[in-house]
Order: structure tokens, then C-alpha cells, then sequence
């Protein structure tokens, strides 16, 4: 246990005994950290934990208090590792996602079922006055000079934030790719071919689905925990029995869970790929959204064969719209780069040097220690929304970073009615059904927390708690 985690445990102790009651103002941050002997940052983080689990909340110039009916209104949290059916299978997922998503994209709508956090979270003006100065300033030659890997500065503030995390990865291992989820097709094009079976999460991302689809690859699903992730003994037993020529894993906030892969746990999973000379592809892009004391590392931390291609973008921590992303592709890398050569060619220029001109100013961890701890605001009073409104027999994820919560319903409850039903009345949901090559996970919902928590989110909250209570019943 971390030291912020152990400092969280404690208060959440007395919280529960009683010693700390509704309305109790916390200990100072000052105070805590010099009779505790640690340092403010980790006092900070362990009372942002302590907000994320829906037990404290922050005032403003007044400090951190325990919040009423914070061990009441939490849902139960989901801890059963998913079930699914084994074996390879092909895929009939796109037209269902598109459908739902088609139908939710609205600025009308209250956003549970989106994909992405407010862009109200995000610097976009400044960021506009950097895309202004570089699109003013651009070398014509620019435009030629890294046409395919990308803008050398940026590849240069990307390798340094790997180095920063611990991670010496070389600039010229870098593609700049339009947005993340290019970096992940291009990936996946560069180690697998029509008819290969790929391991994927259960639950997984719908867009993975789609990509095997559409590539004419086989999903492999293996069993999932919500809060540590994929099962590495059904992994290895999945790669016996079935060969895969590739992973696409989630190990950190993964999307719908939230789930976060330990350290050891990812250690174990590169080792175990490791032996059998099998590829993963790292869909890395909420890692920056942590509420902990550090960013945790990815998969990639432990590789060293170079089997891990590792994508992220700065879609969902800084510039949304922008579709600014990366593949650090280790022994693929030049694959990787002549599949973005044949396909998009190249990335917006301006895009890339405002983002280069950003990062090397210093004032994206500013940014982002702001953006965490109003998602973990918004998770506390969501979560606890979630456990108040809804019915007896839900259960809901408790994730340490990132914007989703995974809603479980009670059994009887049909996902994809109260899809329907919620949509007629103005709110979105994303359900469980899209996120499966069988189509389960049928009484289960991802919710969005990414979005200002106010009386008209809570009401449409409370709105969707009543349809579930009404199908439950």
C-alpha cells in the first residue's frame, strides 16, 4: 500500500468507527502531513482518494469535510471477474454502435453515453494562441520534413514525458498519428493479418471490436476484473489453446471499467506475452487522468523485447479536437510508420508544433493537476448519486482515474431498453451490450462522469435511476 492509500485507509477507518462524523472538518493538509511525515502532495492525493470514494468534500478556502451520507449513498462496488464464452469468433458489432452512438450525439443530450469529458475542461484558448503563433511562423519546409513519423519537437516533449515516467524511449521510435485511435488501427494492421484472432478485455472498448471487424480478424475475449484488470491465468490458458497473433489491452483506466492493472500484474503480463513472442497493443490514453500520488506506468515500462506498441494522444488530458496522438511501436516501429505512409500520410503540422510549443512551456501538468481533481470531485458526487437514485442490486466500479463508471443493474434490468427509454427523455447512456463480441453484459451501463456536476445532470440522473427502478421491478 502506497503511502497516500495507507493515510486514506486510515481516515476512512475512523470515518466508519465513527470518530469522524458527518460535517467533521478534516485535519489541515499542513497539520496531517507534519504529524503524519509526509509531504503535502501525498496528504493532497490521499484526500482526493477519499473524495473519489464519495466520503469527504472539499470547500472552498475552508478545507475537507466529511460529506453526509457519503457510506450510505455508495453503491456496492462490482468485484466479479467477467465470464465470457471462449474460442475465437468473428464480428457483427459496427452497425449496433453506430446506431447508438449516431443516436446520442447531440449537445441536447445529457452526456452519460459519451465517449469524451467536457471540452469545458480543457485550455482551448490558449492552446488557439499557440496554434495562431505556429501557424503564423511555419517554415514552408516544415510541411515536408517529417511528413510521415511527425514534427520532430513534438516527438521530442513526447520522449521526454516517457523519460520523465522512467521510460527511456528514442524519438525515432515515435509516430504521430491522427489521434489514438489511428495509432491503435495502425498498430494492429502492422502484427496481424485477415483471419489472426486477437486477445481483447471482457468488457472491451466497442472501438476495438470494430477495428477487428473490420479488418477481418477473430476476438478472442478473456475474463476481466473491474478493478485489476485481465485474468492472466485465462490469458495464458487462451493463448495455449487458441494461438493469437496480438493483444489489445487496456492496463490502465481501462474503458468501461475504470480498472487499473497493478504493477506487478503488468510486470507478469509482459513476461508472460514475452514468452510466447506475442505483441501487445497498449491503449493508453486516460493515464494522465490519475487521482493517485504518480502517474502509473504502462505495460510498457517492463518491455524489454519490444513487443509492446504503446498508443496514447492528448485527446482526453489536453487538446480535444485537436486528434493529436502516438504509437511508440518498439521492434514495429518502422512497420508502423509506412502503414501511417500508405493510409493518412501525415498529421495537421500546425496541430503539432502548437501542441510541441505548449508542452515545452510548462503548462500542461499545471493543467492537469487541475483536471484531476475536478474529475475526482465529479466522480465522488456522481458515485454517490448512482448509490442514492438507483435500485437495490446495483453495483458500481470504483475507479482510481479516468471519467467512466460501469453500472450494474439488477439482473432482470435490460441495458438497451433503458437505452431507449432514457434517449426519448434528452439523456444518454452507453450499453453494456456494445462493448461485447456476444453482446452480453446485458443488465450493465457506462456512465460518464467527465461532465459538470449541477442540478441539471443530477436530475437526469435521478430521471435514469427511476426508469431502472421501473424495469427492476
Amino acid at each position: 500500500m502506497k503511502r497516500y492509500e495507507a493515510l486514506a485507509s486510515d481516515i476512512e477507518a475512523s470515518i466508519r468507527n465513527g470518530t469522524l462524523k458527518t460535517g467533521d472538518r478534516l485535519p489541515s493538509v499542513r497539520h496531517t502531513g507534519s504529524s503524519r511525515g509526509v509531504s503535502a502532495s501525498t496528504v493532497f492525493q490521499a484526500y482526493y482518494l477519499l473524495e473519489a470514494r464519495g466520503l469527504v468534500r472539499a470547500r472552498d478556502r475552508s478545507g475537507y469535510y466529511v460529506a453526509g451520507g457519503g457510506l450510505r449513498d455508495a453503491p456496492p462496488e462490482t468485484t466479479l471477474t467477467s465470464r465470457p464464452a471462449e474460442g475465437p469468433r468473428a464480428l457483427e458489432v459496427s452497425d449496433q454502435v453506430f446506431d447508438i452512438l449516431e443516436a446520442s450525439m447531440s449537445r441536447q443530450v445529457v452526456p452519460f453515453g459519451s465517449a469524451f469529458p467536457s471540452p469545458l475542461l480543457f485550455p482551448l484558448a490558449r492552446l488557439g494562441q499557440f496554434m495562431a503563433a505556429s501557424a503564423k511562423a511555419l517554415d514552408p519546409w516544415r510541411t515536408v520534413d517529417d511528413l510521415t513519423p511527425g514534427s520532430a519537437a513534438l516527438r521530442r516533449q513526447i520522449a521526454l514525458r516517457y523519460l520523465a515516467d522512467g521510460l527511456p524511449v528514442p524519438a525515432e521510435e515515435i509516430v504521430v498519428t491522427n489521434g489514438a485511435l489511428e495509432a491503435l488501427n495502425l498498430c494492429l494492421s502492422a502484427v496481424t493479418r485477415p483471419g489472426d484472432a486477437v486477445i481483447v478485455e471482457s468488457p472491451t472498448f466497442y472501438a476495438a471490436l470494430q477495428a477487428l471487424e473490420r479488418m477481418g480478424l477473430r476476438a478472442i475475449e478473456v475474463p476481466t476484473h473491474p478493478g485489476e484488470g485481465i485474468d492472466l491465468d485465462a490469458l495464458a490458458q487462451a493463448i495455449a489453446a487458441h494461438k493469437p497473433t496480438a493483444c489489445w489491452l487496456m492496463t490502465t483506466f481501462q474503458n468501461p471499467l475504470g480498472s487499473l492493472m497493478p504493477d506487478a500484474k503488468k510486470k507478469a503480463l509482459v513476461e508472460l506475452l514475452a514468452r510466447h513472442e506475442l505483441p501487445l497493443i497498449e491503449d493508453d490514453v486516460y493515464a494522465e487522468l490519475y487521482f493517485g500520488e504518480r502517474r502509473p506506468p504502462p505495460a510498457k515500462a517492463f518491455d524489454t523485447q519490444g513487443l509492446v506498441l504503446h498508443c496514447s494522444s492528448f485527446s482526453k488530458s489536453l487538446a480535444p479536437g485537436y486528434r493529436i496522438g502516438w504509437a511508440s511501436a518498439g521492434r514495429f516501429a518502422r512497420k508502423v510508420a509506412r502503414q501511417k505512409l500508405t493510409t493518412t500520410l501525415s498529421t495537421s503540422v500546425p496541430a503539432q508544433l502548437a501542441l510541441a510549443d505548449y508542452l515545452e512551456k510548462g503548462g500542461f501538468d499545471k493543467h492537469l493537476r487541475k483536471l484531476r481533481q475536478t474529475l475526482a470531485m465529479q466522480q465522488a458526487s456522481f458515485t454517490q448519486a448512482v448509490g442514492h437514485y438507483f435500485p437495490a442490486g446495483t453495483r458500481a466500479t470504483r475507479p482510481l482515474g479516468g471519467y467512466f463508471l460501469w453500472v450494474e443493474l439488477p439482473a432482470q434490468v435490460d441495458a438497451l431498453e433503458i437505452h431507449r427509454q432514457a434517449l426519448e427523455r434528452g439523456i444518454s447512456v452507453a450499453p453494456g451490450p456494445i462493448f461485447s463480441a456476444t453482446r452480453a453484459f446485458s443488465n450493465c451501463l457506462r456512465l460518464n462522469y467527465g461532465h459538470a456536476w449541477d442540478a441539471h445532470s443530477e436530475q437526469a440522473l435521478q430521471t435514469l435511476g427511476r426508469l431502472v427502478a421501473e424495469e427492476a421491478s
